[in-house]
């Protein structure tokens, strides 16, 4: 039962939902198809707002024409409408032209309605345009202010506008008379609210034959959508009359009569199953809020219930609570009462040599930690010193074997080996057999120390040009590195760098100082001899740095 109420409760939004009035396009598509735990359709509706120009018109007197102009969904559709005031009602006659079949919007559409909207969104039913007959119509309403809008629809008997709006009035430049414009917003049924394309056999609608005359298909619409609605459960006797008045209307169609034998049951059975179908769903929404109604107050009943027991419970665990502890505490007080001399000399007694006690701990412990962080800091002091003797020994025993082979001298950054110009070929980059033999024996001094890093430093005198100078102290610290790698040492050991003559340690300005300032500098650091040689490449100059 709660699934069928669900369902009439989707079906029925149309009817009860509250929609945000927004202007809305008309939507292309089809809304998703489930079915209830009976297996029934349940079509999910959507309510759209759309604003159209309403007029408020005279009374009694004039004449007010207006164009009806063709939405995206048909903009060649063009009419035109003429509204006269008279006594107690407003006459609209009308002729409407370029209007397309409606069942391109879908099978389940047959027909136009023409619908007059009020500036506060009720949309009354004027009457069915057909287009197979002649487009004038001539209709009137006891509404003052409105605008007018057709629609396609399923049947004539609709009560609400679906979204397939085709046409919409416009008012027309020149109207004579007062004429007051209010925007006019309305409800519309999505496209697809009635049925799906593909789910069109399930409501057992039967697909119009050749021939069949529109006012009986739009009775077999109406009977099935008011089926698909509950109307046969929730307004059996209405819902009854609609099927006595199509199988009339279907009788006097296979009997061969013609006119309004066919047509007056016809359209009496629309009218009557969309009668049906509004009582159902409103029925089933009344049903729905009473059970909505009876659950809500059936738990609040029991919330309520479930609160005093709990409170009840509460107050009473709460004065077993209080009666104990103050048996508790009665019993407390005499105990204390006939011990109090006695318990308070032991509890002095025990304090004072608990305090001693933890006094004498807490000294020992510190004493304790105090001598062994001294001994960690000592043991520490001592591996350092060590550590770095060590190194300084190695770094001078470096030195010495170093100086032995090629002048070298110490510096914050390691130990700097000096390989002057003589070593090369005029302005070249080649090294010669002398510097070899040299650099030979370097490499196995600093092979014999794993750990050791080597930087190759080129380094040229003024003459020339900056670029020069610069690619040809980077070729010669290329060349010392290249040798070294093929001597055995590791290429991610040794780097190499060109300064050109950014680093001079003498004059330029005699040939003594640029013979000292053309150089390669061999610097030999790593962690074995306490040197990082974090300066090497901080200038950034040569693209040899690897």
């Amino acid at each position: 039962m709660l699934s069928r109420i669900v369902a009439a409760v989707l079906l029925s939004a149309g009817l009860f939902a509250e929609s945000a009035f927004s202007q809305t396009a008309p939507n292309p598509l089809q809304p998703s198809l489930t079915t209830d735990a009976q297996g029934r359709p349940v079509f999910r509706i959507t309510v759209v707002g759309r604003a159209v120009p309403a007029v408020n018109y005279r009374p009694r007197r004039g004449d007010t024409e207006l164009d009806m102009i063709g939405t995206s969904l048909m903009p060649r559709a063009r009419g035109e409408i003429e509204v006269s005031g008279k006594k107690g009602y407003m006459e609209i006659t009308g002729e409407f032209d370029r209007i397309e079949p409606p069942t391109q919007f879908g099978p389940e559409y047959l027909t136009y309605v023409i619908w007059a909207v009020t500036p506060e969104g009720r949309a009354v039913n004027l009457g069915e345009l057909q287009i197979k007959d002649e487009r004038r119509v001539r209709v009137t309403t006891d509404l003052q202010a409105f605008g007018v809008i057709v629609t396609a629809e399923p049947y004539f008997a609709v009560t609400q506008p679906s979204d397939v709006v085709i046409m919409e009035n416009a008012v027309k430049r020149g109207t004579e008379g007062r004429i007051e414009a209010i925007e006019a917003r309305y409800e519309l049924l999505k496209r697809g609210s009635y049925v799906q394309n593909q789910d069109y056999a399930q409501l057992k609608v039967k697909a119009p034959e050749p021939g069949t005359p529109l006012d009986l298909a739009e009775a077999r619409n109406a009977l099935a959508l008011s089926r698909v609605a509950g109307a046969h459960e929730y307004a059996p006797e209405t819902y009854a009359k609609a099927e006595a008045l199509l199988r009339e209307a279907e009788d006097a169609r296979e009997r061969r009569k013609g006119g309004n034998t066919v047509q007056q049951p016809a359209r009496q059975a629309a009218q009557t199953a969309e009668d049906a179908r509004i009582i159902s769903l409103r029925r089933q929404e009344e049903e729905f809020q009473a059970r909505v109604t009876a659950l809500a107050a059936q738990r609040e009943a029991d919330a309520l219930a479930r609160a005093r027991a709990e409170e009840d419970a509460r107050l009473r665990a709460e004065a077993a609570q209080a009666e104990a502890e103050a048996a508790r505490l009665a019993a407390e007080r005499q105990r204390l009462d006939a011990d109090a001399a006695k318990a308070a000399a032991d509890l002095a007694k025990a304090e004072a040599d608990r305090a001693r006690l933890d006094a004498e701990r807490e000294r020992l412990a510190a004493e304790a930690a105090r001598a062994a962080a001294e001994s960690q800091a000592q043991a520490a002091r001592e591996a350092a010193l060590a550590a770095e003797r060590e190194k300084a020994a190695l770094r001078e025993q470096l030195r010495v074997q170093l100086n032995e082979i090629l002048e070298t001298r110490e510096t914050a950054r390691g130990l700097i080996v000096n390989l002057s110009d003589v070593l090369f070929d005029f302005n070249k980059a080649t090294l010669r057999p002398g510097a070899r033999e040299k650099l030979a024996k370097i490499s196995g001094i600093v092979l014999a120390h794993p750990g050791l890093k080597t930087q190759a430093e080129g380094h040229a005198d003024a003459i020339g040009s900056d670029q020069y100078n610069q690619r040809l102290s980077e070729r010669r610290a290329e060349s010392v590195r290249s040798f070294l790698v093929q001597q055995g040492i590791s290429a991610d050991a040794v780097a190499a760098a060109g300064f050109g003559e950014s680093r001079p340690v003498a004059t330029n300005g005699t040939a003594e100082g640029r013979q000292q300032n053309r150089r390669v500098e061999l610097v030999v650091s790593g962690e074995p001899i306490g040197k990082t040689g974090s300066e090497v490449g901080a200038t950034g100059t040569s693209g040899l740095n690897r």
